[in-house]
């Protein structure tokens, strides 16, 4: 069976949790506008709500905008700020999994190879 490229997943608790916020977040200004506060650097009550989330394939829809999310990465949950720019994306692709520490200073296959020829 074949995905049509329009298909998404997201489940439907997230999906009731963020109508929910938004809902209650309409009778104080519209989403553009409570953007521009936190730009200000007011506080709004978006700031301190976030979502704990274990689903990193959940896809990024408009209406997550201006919320901020705490991803699963398997050790922790990680704070992620959705914007504009995040729409279509998955929130697993903000919330690293494996943290690159640099190469080794001594690489012993390196030397070997290094001496063969």
């Amino acid at each position: 069976m074949k995905k049509s490229p329009k298909s998404f997943f997201l489940p439907k608790h997230l999906v009731k949790k963020i109508q929910k916020i938004n809902k209650h977040a309409a009778g104080r200004g519209r989403p553009q506008e409570v953007l521009k506060e936190k730009e200000e650097g007011r506080s709004t009550p978006h700031q301190v709500i976030s979502f704990y989330t274990w689903c990193r394939s959940s896809v990024i829809l408009p209406s997550m905008i201006g919320h901020t999310f705490a991803v699963y990465n398997g050790q922790k949950h990680i704070p992620v700020y959705i914007r504009e720019q995040m729409v279509g994306h998955k929130l697993g692709e903000f919330s690293p999994t494996r943290y690159f520490r640099g190469h080794k200073k001594t690489d012993r296959k390196a030397v070997r190879k290094k001496n063969k020829i």
